[in-house]
């Protein structure tokens, strides 16, 4: 179904048999779904994959119990973030340059951002600006900030307040734009491939943060010409609870890109234990230390269901969805002070959709009681993640009349929602 045909979507009867009709309806067997939940929060944490566990027993009782330390060669372990790193790249239509599942999101984001930095002093030593946008996820900004700190060479960080603002802020003195994907708050998606060709034109390189698109939409990262991409692996990718990220360098930097945490899982011959670091081909470089052999393995059981799809079906499914979403709560919930601060328009929205509500904490703890998960962002955001695979029609309509009931007979306004938890 596509976004224009949910349109006609006006009565939970309808919702039920458009899931009855959608060609990824058999993915939502693949993940474990708690009873009489409508989970809404898969871009900030996915649902367990059922073969997850068997993987993990695998590991565990068989690759670590019995075949122990000799499991590095004999189960692959020591070329497992290459060989997964290489599955992400295809997912990313990347596989001409090369990935590895290492590490995570904001360590990745240090290295991309410093081996951008080297290229670029390479050629033109004068370039000291890297831009972001104000609106990205903070652990970026705050990595450029640490990284500037660290450099003392005179770079400063240039923050832009919207898309239609990057044009303007590139100049003869940028180095590097470090963008995010799909806004983690609003939704809001760049066109990766024009941006990507403004950054260039501009005589400055891109890295991608791609945590919040990966697994939900399309990428291109080699037709588009990005430099970097970095992201996690545990929201539409659901690879678990801090399961490894990845770092991807694009063909043209492979041979040339370098990294500061020149750790020995990134030498050429790490087991040569030479006194001085070489560093070894393409993406293997940006690999630090040991790597964490249970949570890659798991990892890739999300990831390998990601590849089954098909992402034209994947991203047609989040459309419809998303539209959905937006026209019922838009239509029945308008007495009620919610703004829309996601794009209306499809090839501007990523896989969620959020709405300010002034009680935004309090509504979404009420709903999350009533057996809607979704999440809140500062200030007042209520989120709500449409992981296609496990999310259907009848989901969205439930959630919209759950929300309902929640502002109309003010639920929110229980004590106990008002109480705010050190995860929010």
């Amino acid at each position: 179904m596509t976004a224009a045909h949910s349109a006609t979507l006006t009565t939970r009867e309808e919702c039920v048999a458009a899931d009855a009709s959608d060609p990824l309806a058999h993915y939502r067997d693949k993940f474990f779904i708690p009873a009489d939940t409508i989970y809404l929060d898969g871009n900030s944490l996915g649902l367990m994959p059922k073969s997850a566990p068997e993987r993990a027993r695998l590991v565990i009782e068989q690759e670590w119990a019995q075949d122990h330390i000799g499991s590095w060669n004999k189960h692959g372990w020591f070329d497992r973030p290459v060989a997964i790193g290489a599955k992400i790249a295809q997912l990313l239509g990347g596989e001409r340059g090369e990935c590895v599942a290492t590490d995570t999101t904001s360590i990745n984001v240090f290295k991309a951002l410093s081996s951008a930095i080297e290229l670029q002093r390479a050629t033109d030593p004068a370039r000291k600006v890297i831009i972001s946008e104000r609106e990205n996820f903070p652990t970026d900004l705050y990595i450029t900030e640490g990284l500037i700190s660290l450099l003392d060479r005179g770079y400063e960080l240039r923050l832009i307040d919207s898309t239609a603002e990057l044009e303007t802020a590139l100049g003869d003195d940028v180095a590097v734009a470090l963008l995010t994907h799909v806004n983690y708050r609003t939704g809001e998606m760049w066109d990766v491939t024009a941006a990507t060709a403004q950054v260039h034109t501009a005589g400055a390189l891109v890295i991608w943060d791609l945590c919040h698109s990966a697994g939900a939409v399309p990428i291109t990262l080699d037709a588009s010409g990005a430099d970097f991409a970095v992201g996690c692996t545990y929201k539409y990718l659901n690879g678990g609870p801090g399961s490894p990220a990845f770092i991807w360098v694009a063909e043209q930097h492979l041979r040339t890109a370098t990294q500061p945490l020149s750790g020995w899982w990134g030498h050429a011959k790490p087991f040569d234990m030479a006194l001085n670091y070489a560093a070894g081909d393409g993406a293997r470089r940006f690999l630090v230390g040991t790597q964490p052999i249970i949570s890659l393995s798991t990892m890739e059981e999300g990831l390998d269901i990601a590849l089954s799809v098909d992402p034209a079906e994947l991203r047609a499914k989040s459309l419809a969805l998303t539209s959905l979403f937006i026209r019922l709560v838009e239509s029945r919930l308008s007495h009620h002070p919610l703004t829309l601060i996601t794009p209306r328009d499809d090839a501007a929205r990523g896989s969620h959709v959020s709405f300010r509500h002034p009680e935004g904490y309090a509504v979404m703890q009420a709903l999350i009681a009533h057996g809607v998960v979704g999440d809140y962002r500062e200030p007042e955001v209520l989120r709500f993640g449409i992981t296609p695979l496990y999310v259907g029609f009848a989901d969205v309509w439930d959630t919209v009349e759950t929300l309902r009931c929640v502002l109309d007979e003010e639920l929110w306004r229980t004590p106990e929602f008002q109480q705010r938890g050190a995860v929010t």
